[in-house]
């Protein structure tokens, strides 16, 4: 098991997380509501996969049926609600293995939490 070692941004809206993340190198890994006023978290990741393709994009949602849009949408990742915090940090983990190429304690990024 590997630490994640990233800092926590959290957003209430999709559209105050877009803002922040025009920034490009604001953060590597996104999680995010699919269903949110304003803005979905659908939106949120087409959005940044056009602008930052490299950028993880996790979306969680009560509804199973949404896994396929998330999909679709270009979300890496889904997260069926109810979830635990190991199935987050599993997924989470993955990622930051797959992109720093294992443990690394000096390693650092951001993870933005979109949540309504």
């Amino acid at each position: 098991m590997y630490c994640v070692n990233r800092d926590i941004v959290q957003f209430e809206n999709a559209c105050a997380a877009w803002s922040y993340l025009e920034e490009p190198e604001s953060a590597d890994i996104v999680i995010s509501d699919a269903e949110m006023a304003e803005m979905t978290g659908f939106e949120l990741v087409s959005r940044i996969k056009k602008r930052f393709p490299q950028r993880i994009c996790i979306l969680m949602s009560g509804n199973p049926a949404n896994e396929k849009i998330a999909a679709d949408t270009g979300a890496d990742a889904f997260l069926a609600k109810p979830f635990s915090v190991n199935d987050l940090f599993h997924i989470v983990q993955t990622f930051v293995v797959e992109r720093d190429g294992g443990p690394d304690p000096s390693a650092d990024g951001k993870i933005i939490y979109v949540h309504s």
